[in-house]
């Protein structure tokens, strides 16, 4: 048997822009997902996912015949999400899958919620990656697409800031650790944001909304790790949301959803959807939030590995 675990993920700083270069700051989280596959004495491949709560959410039943992966059971729209993920691992290395070989089950686990936009998709293509013994960056560009930022933090055990390069992915470890990180939360905003149509709705913006946008939001990344105060991390993310409102034509989640909030609030991710992270003290965060029906918040040491 062969077990592989891959980290969560959060985008700090540069989501969307790290799509066009921008250097940008995320950390790896304690929430993430595992594989685990072994010999079956079934013919074809038995899949199997749980959720956090050992629920089973996904199963399904792959045939491995003339060189080709193809869903024999299970619900359609994720299976055959799979066996495209499936097919092109195979195709990256093909000398795993033999129609000789006999039987796979494959059991993965989750130790979030689905819903929450920690990387259920990155974590799997990560873990798909390392069974197959190929590069997870490939894996993710020809599947899912992305800047792979998210691969980064499944493969890393501290912050890290990632940028896209000419000569691919560039990773570098990070310090982010704030002494102030005790007044840093995460709250999910009880909806997931579809990030491939985030994805698609940024880069069908004018070029003019982003010019410049890159080398800004590299600059503040760098801010953002060396930052020494509260204060000017709260600056910080002002600015950054500034930035990003602008080139995307879209209101400030703080305006627009929670403009009496005496913290900052940054959105994460697509906008819209999924955690933002804010700043303020512990019992003013939980009460505020959770009279606005966002139960879900953790603590910056509760879910940054």
């Amino acid at each position: 048997m062969k077990e592989f675990y891959s980290n969560g993920k959060l985008l700090i700083t540069g989501e969307y822009a790290v799509l066009d270069g921008a250097k940008a700051l995320a950390v790896p989280t304690k929430f993430g997902q595992s594989l685990e596959n072994k010999a079956s004495d079934a013919k074809n491949i038995q899949w199997n996912s749980f959720d956090e709560n050992e629920k089973l959410w996904f199963q399904g039943e792959f045939e491995f015949k003339n060189g080709k992966i193809e869903l024999i059971s299970g619900e359609e729209s994720t299976g055959r999400k799979l066996q495209q993920i499936l097919n092109e691992a195979h195709r990256l290395n093909p000398e795993l899958f033999s129609e000789e070989k006999g039987g796979i089950e494959v059991n993965t686990q989750l130790n979030f919620n689905k819903n929450w936009g920690l990387g259920t998709s990155s974590t799997l293509i990560n873990n798909i990656a390392g069974w197959f013994e190929i590069d997870a960056y490939k894996l993710l560009k020809n599947t899912f697409g992305g800047s792979g930022y998210d691969i980064a933090a499944a493969q890393n055990n501290q912050p890290i800031t990632y940028q896209v390069t000419e000569n691919g992915p560039s990773v570098l470890k990070a310090n982010f650790y704030p002494e102030f990180s005790g007044n840093i939360f995460f709250v999910y905003l009880n909806e997931k944001k579809n990030s491939r149509e985030a994805i698609a709705h940024y880069k069908a913006l004018p070029a003019a909304n982003k010019k410049g946008l890159t080398e800004k939001i590299s600059s503040l990344t760098e801010q953002f790790n060396n930052c020494n105060s509260l204060k000017e991390f709260e600056l910080l993310i002002n600015i950054h949301e500034t930035l990003l409102s602008k080139a995307l034509q879209t209101p400030k989640v703080k305006h627009e959803r929670f403009s009496d909030f005496p913290g900052a609030v940054k959105s994460l991710g697509g906008w819209g959807g999924d955690f933002v992270m804010v700043t303020g003290e512990k019992d003013e965060v939980f009460k505020y939030f959770g009279k606005k029906g966002f139960s879900t918040i953790f603590a910056f040491e509760d879910i940054v590995l």
